[in-house]
């Protein structure tokens, strides 16, 4: 999914998080040194080290809150690691806040160069969490290709199930094009076959893989995440993973409009 905090494209977050690892690790590095070779200007320049890695560090996380509301799938396994890569992040800093606290520049005591040694790991850790939602879910990675249609996120009100909303003209999207409509707080995904307009959930019912940033060619739909096809028309599943069907919405055409149902099939 593509980052919503982001500059011309390029996402925010991963921009700003090398600036707070850089530092918060080399402070503890910086320390451990300093105290086994009794050099305090060492420490010294940790302390400075580690204020701005906190300081660096709480920057980076307000694009990256903002990506985990909004870019990341809900109620998928990207949605899980985002929550522990975050826990593992926000520990971190925790525990350097704490080791700054009991160090002044002086020599460090041993406790304070555990505590540096543990927030470093969970560094460390958040850090293989973050590149996995970056290589494997694919958070944060434009997918955008020639003609495909994508990228228009559209946010609506919520539509009872036995009423119809309208979702916009009938020309908008070209056949295989997809587009993403955040309906309430369903994600829905809208999208043109040779046979016409269909919607169906924009959740892959093996990991939760979002369908919108996937492709679709002769009404079928592939989650990126593992591959999971599924039939547009009646959700059912065409190849693997995936083993339950994706619900699916009728979507009529009306004096050029679109109306989408609010039940799902």
């Amino acid at each position: 999914m593509r980052s919503t905090a982001h500059i011309n494209g390029h996402p925010v977050h991963p921009m700003l998080i090398p600036f707070p690892f850089a530092y918060l690790f080399g402070a503890a590095c910086l320390d451990a040194w300093g105290r086994a070779a009794n050099r305090r200007d060492w420490t010294q320049t940790a302390k400075h080290m580690r204020l701005l890695g906190l300081g660096s560090a709480l920057l980076a996380a307000v694009p990256g809150i903002i990506d985990y509301f909004t870019a990341v799938p809900p109620k998928s396994s990207a949605k899980d690691r985002a929550t522990k890569h975050a826990l593992a992040n926000l520990s971190a800093l925790g525990l350097f806040a704490a080791a700054a606290a009991g160090s002044n520049g002086s020599r460090p005591p041993a406790w304070v160069l555990a505590v540096e040694a543990a927030g470093a790991t969970l560094l460390s850790a958040g850090g293989w969490l973050g590149g996995t939602l970056v290589y494997r879910n694919q958070i944060a990675v434009d997918h955008r290709y020639a003609e495909a249609g994508k990228w228009e996120p559209k946010t609506l009100p919520p539509v009872p199930e036995e009423a119809s909303l309208d979702v916009g003209p009938d020309d908008q999207l070209q056949v295989d094009q997809m587009k993403l409509l955040r309906v309430g707080d369903r994600r829905l995904v809208l999208a043109r076959t040779e046979k016409g307009y269909v919607a169906f959930d924009d959740r892959c019912t093996h990991k939760g893989g979002p369908l919108s940033d996937g492709t679709l060619a002769c009404g079928r739909v592939q989650c990126p995440w593992h591959g999971s096809q599924f039939d547009v028309r009646d959700g059912s599943v065409q190849h693997g993973p995936a083993k339950q069907p994706i619900a699916t919405y009728d979507v009529e055409s009306s004096g050029e409009r679109l109306l989408l149902s609010g039940r799902g099939d």
